[in-house]
Formats: structure tokens, sequence, C-alpha cells
């Protein structure tokens, strides 16, 4: 990680996403997890107060470890047994078939490099009766909105350490081979469209 993405990136990620209103929307997102739960692009740990009592056992990962003092705080604070691990979600997870009754993406799937193997690792790792739980920004069903994503997608993978603005999120999911039973599609209240395209869903193996 360059100095930006690993000084200045996480503190404007958290402060940014970390506003009372993007917790309603986390908890909203959250509430289906149940039993034994992995987060996959765990950041700065923003989920972690809206997870749900039917949560018996957390596991989270992401591929770098972002301001280490207060997420080690977060965790301390979470009544949830939290175990965190450094993970890269495009290799092999170190978990059996069908180990998790809940996997969560939220604001995730933008940022993974290649989302086919990380999608392939969800669906190994996920038990048969089991969610897949999201909530991500991506690409625009207006026309003319997505054709500037497109255009400013170079852009935003500098200015935001990878994340892609322009992915059509339940595509991505169905092409993987999960069967979304959920989807809700709305727009993120005072964000600028580019970036306020919301899919929020929950999908099963297929």
């Amino acid at each position: 990680m360059g100095f930006y993405s690993k000084y200045i990136f996480p503190r404007l990620l958290d402060w940014s996403l970390g506003n009372p209103q993007m917790g309603k929307y986390r908890r909203r997102a959250l509430e289906p997890a149940t039993g034994e739960t992995l987060e996959i692009g765990f950041g700065t740990g923003l989920n972690l107060p809206y997870y749900p009592a039917t949560v018996s056992k957390l596991t989270v990962l992401d591929s770098e470890n972002m301001l280490t003092e207060l997420v080690n705080q977060r965790i301390a604070e979470c009544p949830l047994p939290v175990v965190k691990m450094q993970l890269d979600a495009q290799g092999r997870l170190p978990f059996a078939d069908s180990s998790f009754d809940s996997v969560v993406t939220t604001l995730t799937l933008c940022s993974i490099e290649n989302t086919a193997p990380a999608l392939a690792e969800i669906r190994r790792v996920l038990k048969p009766d089991g969610r897949f739980i999201f909530w991500e920004h991506g690409r625009s069903d207006d026309q003319t909105t997505a054709r500037w994503q497109d255009r400013l997608n170079p852009l935003q993978q500098v200015i935001g350490a990878g994340c892609n603005m322009n992915r059509k999120i339940d595509e991505l999911i169905a092409s993987a081979g999960f069967e979304i039973t959920t989807l809700d599609r709305f727009l993120m209240p005072k964000t600028p469209r580019l970036l306020a395209e919301m899919y929020r869903g929950i999908a099963k193996l297929n």
C-alpha cells in the first residue's frame, strides 16, 4: 500500500461512512445475519455495532490492516465473539466447505480486483441453506449516469484506492451461481448519483 492508501484513505473512508445515517443502512442490511457469520472486507469495523443478536460468532477478514488501534477498540467493545484475519478474499480461504450460516459484504465488491474467485469462495464456505447478505454500490440503470461512471471510473480507482463505481452487482452475484432472493435498489440520499446507486439484498446457493 502507498502512503495515501495506508494512512489517508482509511481515515477518509471511516469519516465519510461512519455517520449515523449510514449506520441505519448498515443495521437494515445486516438484519438477516444469523449463526456463524463471515464478513469479507472488514475495513475499519464500522459494521460491528449493527450486527443482530442472532449472530453467534463473527469472523472478519480484510486484505489490509486499517487503523489498527481504532479497529482493536471496536472489536473489544463488540458484544459478539470476533475473530479477525488478514486475508485476500481472492485466494482460497482457510475454512472448510459449508462453514458459515451467513456471509456478508458491505461496500466491498467494488474494490475486489477479481470478484469471480472471491464469490466462488463465498459459495464454497456458505452452508447449503445459508445466506449471502450484500449491501453494495454499483452501476446505475440510468444510461447517462452509467456512461459517466464508465468515463470517470479510472479516476475513481485512484481516489478510492481500487474502488470501481460501475460494476453491476446483481449480475456479478448471479453469474457466480447464486440466486438473489431479495434485492432493493435505491439512491443514497445526499450523495452524487455516480456513487449513490445502491444494491441491498440476500442471495442463496443456486
